[in-house]
């Protein structure tokens, strides 16, 4: 049940005989749910039983007989079917119209919009140089305490920021924070509607037409491994920015609406870092999710392995369950062996995941936190869970800043460079800059070289330094265009060619001539050696 010796009862294998489970203390419990954990080959199956209940106490105590507050925090701490959650964020736009927007990514199979909640000192605008940061719950509809500890994020950060927390208002001030609760809506209404206590482990996990969207994101890892088998060519290999492949994007692709929603938005903002919220264990899992060679489960790291350690880190140790030494496991697995953090791919393989679209498709890192044993817990459980998860929440979003950032800019007009190439020496994965010229490289202390390149001009090289401290380090960039790429832009101008660009552009072809030159000297003296020893 728990994992512990007192609390795994032993079944009978006569059917007719009930089993005798006797709890350490005695227990009133409220609701029961029983749920199948393992089928086993000869036809056996091992069951999970969810308690909950409360300690009977003793009558002689009267300290006992008083209840823990949970939070002190003013939150709506209850399940929100999908009409209660649209209330509750335009409540929250309404109490901070400056530094919220509601907007919709899309919709539902069976029509409810995917909303999304901007918190920013300037909503609906990307601001240079500040990252953009987002919160994903509820893939799985049934796993619903992601879904309200989004809902809570929005009201904390509201009243936070309107009564002055200094920490609160740097992060609404310094990033752009995006905040979709329910990614699987109509798989959360049929959870919600079965209740807490009686919504089975997989009552909603899927959309409506039967999709489990952790696996439904275009397999990027089996498209690279590929290429890096078949590729001669090492130099021709990419890294990042993966393609998505063709027959994925028809129509006639088994690709659930949501996820095609989410991609769109991926897509359209230039998200840094990302987490996406499960339930049903507690543990935080890290990319690659995907094993190379389907084999069940393997540690399959990324080139950011160091960091994406650290990011799970990050949120683990500063969760109250996670942290705690003396908690029992969930199911069968300990990961506290593992300091509750895990390669994807080693706990079990996962193709199409999200997060490892997120690394191979943009620049966005992305992990998946478990909140909880269980997936829907009791609205009464919502406020301790509060409090186990708030201090991860802020301190995860504040690793948005840690790395380098910079702007990357033509040198002769300033402009911003769009889709420069940003290469970390040792790092075999590059991210590239957004439409007004900024990148963010998450990173972890230490000295990078790095280097820039952009199609029209000559490639930068820096050495940038990541230091300790909880902001990133500025490493900017001016590129020079090439010669080629001057005349290009004055000929489709109909301007006249300046003077310095006609002599670079006289260098190169001298340049170009000599070389060429040299080649076929080298080829006459070849055929001309070989011409000797046949004679």
């Amino acid at each position: 049940m728990n994992g512990t010796k007192e609390a795994v009862f032993e079944g009978n294998q006569d059917t007719e005989t009930p089993v005798l489970a006797l709890f350490n203390t005695s227990t009133v419990a409220r609701y029961i749910r029983i749920n199948p954990q393992t089928w086993y080959e000869n036809g056996t199956i091992c069951l999970r039983a969810e308690v909950l209940g409360c300690v009977l106490p003793d009558p002689t105590n009267i300290y006992a007989w008083q209840t823990d507050e949970g939070s002190r925090d003013k939150l709506d701490f209850r399940h929100h079917n999908y009409k209660e959650m649209r209330r509750l964020m335009k409540s929250v736009n309404e109490a901070c119209p400056d530094i919220t927007r509601i907007y919709s990514i899309g919709k539902s199979h069976m029509g409810l919009k995917l909303y999304v909640m901007e918190i920013s000192d300037n909503p609906g605008k990307h601001e240079l140089g500040e990252p953009e940061f987002r919160y994903v719950a509820g893939m799985h509809g049934n796993e619903a305490l992601g879904r309200e500890l989004v809902l809570n994020l929005m009201e904390y950060l509201c009243q936070e920021f309107k009564r002055g927390d200094q920490r609160v208002v740097r992060l609404v001030k310094e990033t752009r924070i995006h905040l979709l609760p329910s990614m699987n809506p109509d798989g959360y209404e049929m959870a919600f509607k079965k209740g807490s206590e009686i919504a089975g482990w997989a009552m909603g996990r899927f959309s409506y037409e039967g999709i489990d969207m952790n696996h439904n994101f275009a397999d990027l890892n089996t498209v690279m491994w590929n290429a890096m088998e078949l590729e001669t060519d090492k130099s021709k290999l990419i890294n990042h920015y993966f393609p998505i492949p063709e027959f994925y994007t028809s129509e006639e692709a088994f690709v659930a609406v949501e996820t095609r929603a989410v991609i769109s938005w991926m897509q359209s903002i230039p998200f840094v870092l990302s987490a996406n919220l499960h339930g049903g264990e507690l543990v935080v899992t890290y990319p690659f999710d995907m094993t190379r060679d389907w084999a069940p489960r393997e540690h399959t790291p990324t080139p950011d392995e160091s960091f994406f350690r650290w990011l799970a880190t990050v949120y683990a140790s500063t969760n109250k369950v996670m942290s705690d030494p003396d908690r029992r496991p969930c199911h069968n697995l300990d990961f506290l062996r593992y300091n509750n953090i895990i390669n994807g791919a080693n706990w079990h393989t996962v193709p199409g995941s999200m997060n490892d679209f997120s690394y191979l498709h943009t620049n966005c890192f992305d992990v998946t936190v478990e909140l909880s044993c269980d997936k829907f817990p009791h609205a009464s459980e919502l406020p301790t869970e509060w409090e186990n998860n708030k201090e991860s929440l802020l301190v995860y979003m504040e690793q948005v800043h840690r790395g380098l950032k910079g702007i990357i800019r033509d040198k002769d007009t300033e402009a911003g460079i769009a889709d420069a190439i940003i290469k970390v020496d040792d790092i075999d994965h590059h991210i590239r800059s957004v439409a007004d010229g900024d990148y963010w490289r998450l990173l972890n202390p230490g000295e990078y070289e790095v280097t820039v390149s952009a199609e029209g001009y000559y490639p930068s090289t820096r050495n940038c330094r990541v230091m300790y401290e909880h902001y990133p380090t500025i490493c900017d960039f001016r590129l020079a265009k090439t010669p080629k790429q001057r005349l290009k832009e004055v000929l489709a101008k109909g301007e006249k060619i300046p003077q310095d660009l006609q002599i670079k552009l006289r260098q190169l072809r001298l340049r170009k001539l000599r070389a060429s030159t040299k080649a076929l000297n080298r080829r006459r003296t070849a055929a001309n050696q070989k011409a000797r020893r046949r004679s």
